[in-house]
């Protein structure tokens, strides 16, 4: 008998869009509440999920076969997929919930929707909802289950305080993955086997749509000497060809990430890897240190270019902050990546045209295109909440459903994106149906 069976409800094959990018990665958190977990003393195994036909059958024939004291879905909080709340992921997760009660087993989650619909996850059979960083309380609640209390219930009753030293985190326990289906998958698709890790916790910024509810702005980063040596063992154990740093901000710090290219060149660590930042931290120095460690990719949040949005979002960045980083990133043969939305209340006609513009001025190597999405616990789901009708999340991350009174029709913005997409990747973008569609709407936009 397994102590405790892990679990995530990050299916890829669920997510029409993912399919067709065919990245999967593994579900890291679920992997280092695994390794802790270990360290511990707990015997743990793995119902990995990602790439399954059938989750469901999956996730039952682990319950039948390990039959343990306690079930964890815990979802990789690194992932952007599960920060999206989509109603795919819930409903695989309260099928795996009622799964666990219908075996007569206790069992515990952790993830951003948890935390937003905390009742919902009760009402779907879970024992308890863990709140905030996963490791300490999910140890505690194995403690409770593992010691033999029958009665299935724990109630997490105190929010603990984020873990303050990362290096006292275990690396990922890799060993309980199917790293094969994974290189398979990344090898037919792209050429090279890509794996992912994270080198903190957290970001301080705040951008007004954005949801925290696992890590916070508490910021917190691991040593560069630990990420160094952790990169060099998935290029060693694992054959990782490429990397994807998951953290919500990389290399925050100029000087962290100095000591970082250091690190990685003395213990011949260098991976290619891509990660996540704002425009405003990619000055020519940081960008250097970045191509040094094996920077090859960079994604911002560019979001707009009309300098009033980006007030609006509180998102603390300048439009010229873009040009800027673009730049620099050019300057030292880095891809440059842009995150950019669409449909923020008070966005005009021309405020896109601004957008399309930075766009065709400053020519990213690629764009991901999304529209305002409310989500609980923001400044901005707070504004809008009064408009949200039945549908208050995005189904799969192909959606880009406008769920509030926007100035234009979802129809519109999904258009929008397709030829944008299309002109940054060289293809044929369909303006005359966006411009069709513009003309067509009759709503001002909005503003608060």
């Amino acid at each position: 008998m397994t102590e405790i069976l892990l679990t995530h409800s990050n299916h890829l094959y669920s997510d029409r869009k993912q399919v067709a990018k065919m990245q999967p990665y593994p579900p890291l958190q679920t992997l280092i509440a695994a390794a802790w977990l270990r360290e511990r003393g707990f015997e743990v195994t793995l119902a990995d999920i990602t790439l399954a036909e059938s989750p469901d059958a999956m996730f039952r024939a682990a319950l039948e076969k390990h039959r343990p004291k306690l079930v964890a879905v815990v979802e990789d909080s690194f992932n952007f997929l599960t920060k999206m709340c989509t109603t795919v992921n819930r409903e695989l997760a309260f099928r795996m919930g009622a799964a666990a009660v219908e075996a007569g087993l206790p069992a515990v989650v952790n993830g951003s929707d948890a935390t937003d619909r905390s009742a919902a996850y009760r009402e779907a059979g879970f024992a308890s909802v863990i709140t905030g960083e996963v490791e300490k309380s999910l140890e505690e609640a194995a403690r409770h289950f593992v010691s033999g209390h029958a009665d299935h219930s724990w109630e997490h009753a105190v929010l603990r305080a984020p873990i303050s030293d990362l290096d006292t985190l275990p690396d990922a326990a890799w060993d309980l993955i199917d790293t094969s289906a994974y290189r398979a998958a990344w090898k037919n698709a792209h050429g090279r086997f890509s794996i992912n890790l994270v080198s903190s916790r957290g970001c301080p910024f705040r951008c007004n749509w954005c949801a925290k509810p696992v890590f916070g702005s508490n910021y917190r980063h691991r040593s560069p000497e630990r990420v160094a040596q952790e990169m060099s063992r998935v290029k060693r154990e694992l054959g990782a060809e490429h990397i994807w740093f998951a953290d919500d901000i990389f290399a925050l710090s100029p000087h962290w990430t100095y000591e970082f290219a250091d690190a990685v060149d003395r213990l011949d660590a260098v991976v290619p890897f891509k990660m996540q930042s704002r425009c405003d931290l990619m000055t020519r120095e940081t960008v250097g240190a970045l191509r040094r460690a094996g920077c090859e990719e960079v994604w911002m949040g560019a979001e707009s270019g009309a300098q009033h949005i980006l007030d609006a979002m509180d998102k603390g960045t300048r439009v010229e902050h873009i040009y800027e980083a673009r730049e620099n990133l050019r300057r030292h043969g880095i891809r440059a990546g842009f995150f950019l939305q669409f449909g923020y209340p008070g966005e005009t006609w021309e405020d896109i045209e601004r957008t399309v513009r930075m766009v065709r001025e400053t020519s990213p190597d690629d764009i991901g295109v999304s529209v305002s999405y409310p989500l609980p616990g923001t400044k901005f789901h707070a504004r809008v909440a009064a408009q949200l009708g039945d549908k208050v999340n995005w189904n799969d991350s192909g959606d880009l459903d406008m769920m509030f009174h926007g100035a234009y029709s979802s129809d519109f913005y999904r258009e929008l994106a397709d030829a944008l997409h299309e002109e940054v990747r060289g293809g044929v973008p369909r303006w005359d149906r966006v411009r069709e569609l513009e003309r067509m709407s009759t709503k001002p936009a909005l503003t608060f």
